[in-house]
């Protein structure tokens, strides 16, 4: 069965490497998360998909948990997720039916597009005072903000 999820990648060009004998890593390139990274797992009765989204939010958990519940709704194949930590996955099982490049480019899409458009809302819902504070740290120091261009309106207005 790996042999046939590698065929299957190699076929739609994922950059991926093997993580088990029952796992691949696959790396998707995001704009706002910069890389999503997504696990393939080949469990006994299905192919687990679980890639990392962002850390716990700091702040407004329940705004962080509605926004991402009703993205949940429009989405192929994953769900968004939190482990034990809260930190932020999305999460899915397809059948062994599904291991097919067809099927695993419009999954790993999936994946790419809800992670990488989801991000940024996470980081200001979630993490606003930091982004905040950060930068006034980097304009007092008079250090880049080329990563928090993104966040511009967050800058402080003197």
């Amino acid at each position: 069965m790996i042999e046939q999820l590698q065929a299957a990648l190699e076929e739609i060009g994922a950059d991926y490497r093997a993580d088990t004998p029952r796992s691949v890593v696959v790396s998707l390139p995001g704009q706002r998360k910069l890389t999503i990274t997504c696990g393939l797992v080949l469990e006994d009765h299905a192919l687990r998909v679980e890639a990392f989204v962002a850390r716990r939010p700091e702040e407004h958990h329940e705004q962080v948990w509605a926004e991402l519940l009703r993205r949940n709704g429009k989405l192929y194949a994953v769900a968004f997720a939190t482990d034990e930590s809260e930190d932020i996955h999305l999460v899915g099982r397809l059948p062994f039916t599904a291991i097919t490049a067809a099927e695993l480019d419009r999954v790993l899409g999936q994946v790419l597009e809800a992670a990488d458009t989801a991000f940024n809302v996470i980081l200001e819902l979630g993490f606003r005072t930091s982004i905040e504070e950060e930068w006034r740290w980097r304009l007092a120091r008079g250090e880049s903000t080329k990563n928090l261009a993104a966040f511009e309106h967050l800058k402080p207005r003197d």
